[in-house]
């Protein structure tokens, strides 16, 4: 039986680091190296630098346009609040360069390739702790959670998932039909959702239901 390979096509900012990167990776028969030429067709990226500079931010923002894909980034040194930067340009997976070996690069790309991310440890407590700050001073003063929908938004959510209609759910939560009504309509309009059956089905493919 064949084995699904995962087109990768890697990105350094010198010969020497793209000649080590994509040794780890030749000799694997779950990944097929791409050049330049075929470089949209990747499903995964790997991007090396030292550093998460303006360019290299700006070449991750033009990459994540353009081809799509999930990007196991490189570096030497990233913050936390780089890493937030990075997350928004599709970085999944971050390698220290230091720690950077066959078996480690193979993993990122093949968890980047199936949705999954790769993080070490003190980044991950890091984007914890940036999320509980999040939730603190920006989602709870606002009555959201962290799928950005308030708890009345979620409330309804959960009972047209349930087949309630307009009427029932407006019994059940003790509101008026109109309120109900301007919550399902809210939802619609600010998600560019189509209708209800859309909306319920949108968030529970999200998790947020």
């Amino acid at each position: 039986m064949a084995v699904e390979q995962v087109a990768v096509f890697v990105h350094a900012p010198d010969p020497l680091t793209h000649t080590g990167l994509t040794a780890h990776l030749r000799s694997r028969s779950d990944v097929t190296l791409l050049d330049s030429a075929d470089r949209t067709r990747a499903q995964v990226l790997i991007v090396a630098a030292d550093r998460l500079t303006t360019d290299v931010i700006a070449m991750l923002r033009l990459a994540a346009t353009e081809i799509g894909a999930p990007v196991v980034l490189v570096t030497t040194d990233i913050s936390e609040q780089e890493l937030l930067t990075a997350v928004e340009c599709r970085v999944v997976a971050v390698l220290p360069r230091a720690a950077v070996t066959a078996e480690r690069l193979a993993h990122s790309v093949l968890a980047a390739a199936s949705g999954g991310g790769v993080l070490p440890p003190n980044l991950v407590g890091e984007l914890l702790k940036h999320i509980e700050r999040l939730q603190r001073d920006v989602l709870n003063p606002n009555g959201l959670n962290a799928s950005g929908l308030t708890a009345r938004e979620i409330d309804v959510l959960r009972l047209m998932a349930e087949g309630f209609d307009t009427n029932e759910i407006a019994d059940e939560l003790r509101y008026s039909e109109r309120t109900v009504k301007n919550v399902i309509y809210g939802l619609n309009h600010r998600l560019k959702l189509r209708n209800r059956s859309h909306a319920v089905a949108y968030a529970l493919r999200s998790g947020m239901i």
